[in-house]
């Protein structure tokens, strides 16, 4: 990580109220499709890592039984549930959370992020894919900056002093390891792309293994 956690909620905070403002073209199109391959079923809970101002967390509440976003920054939280109460949503709840400690103990059947993995170190990456893989969703859709080609170093689309994306290949194998099956691959950008990772069965047949 390139940043402290405290360094980058702060960033965040600071950022919260322009924040769905500023997105850019490729981050409403990573969004979307992660929207779209999530598609939770009325009976299921989403768990939201990085959930920001609750762009995925809020689209997919009205189709799910529950949505819980886990955030590190307050300022973006507090945005997110502001969105939630102006529209009415209330099977959705936001607190304190990190990828490596969401905090969050409940059952889950799907797992989305977007565009917040990335703030991680390869290891800590791998070290977040194994924890979301030990909750038992049967379904995790991972939207960010990603690297399907080498990068060109004058023109990068992320930001280095605070970004360290993954290649694909190195996510792949970390879902692998997390005991995740790679069933969909989405290239936004050739450093933005969506990933959908699957378990061969549900929560009912999980439970009862």
């Amino acid at each position: 990580m390139k940043k402290s956690i405290e360094e980058h909620a702060a960033r965040f905070d600071e950022a919260a109220s322009e924040y769905d403002d500023d997105s850019s073209e490729e981050y409403r199109a990573c969004a979307n499709l992660v929207i779209e391959h999530a598609a939770p079923d009325a009976d299921e809970v989403v768990l939201d890592l990085g959930t920001g101002t609750g762009a995925i967390a809020l689209a997919l509440a009205p189709d799910a039984e529950r949505v819980v976003g886990r955030d590190i920054s307050e300022g973006m939280m507090e945005e997110a549930a502001s969105k939630a109460a102006d529209q009415g949503i209330e099977n959705v709840e936001f607190d304190r959370g990190t990828f490596r400690e969401p905090k969050y103990d409940d059952e889950v059947d799907v797992v989305t992020s977007n565009f917040a993995m990335h703030h991680l170190s390869d290891e800590e990456k791998r070290e977040a894919i194994s924890v979301i893989g030990d909750l038992g969703p049967q379904r995790f859709v991972l939207g960010d900056l990603m690297f399907f080609d080498e990068p060109n170093p004058d023109a990068p689309f992320y930001s280095p002093e605070v970004d360290d994306p993954a290649t694909v290949g190195f996510l792949a194998d970390a879902l692998t390891d997390a005991g995740f099956s790679l069933t969909a691959v989405e290239r936004v950008h050739e450093q933005v792309g969506v990933l959908v990772a699957e378990r061969g069965h549900g929560r009912d047949e999980t439970d009862a293994q």
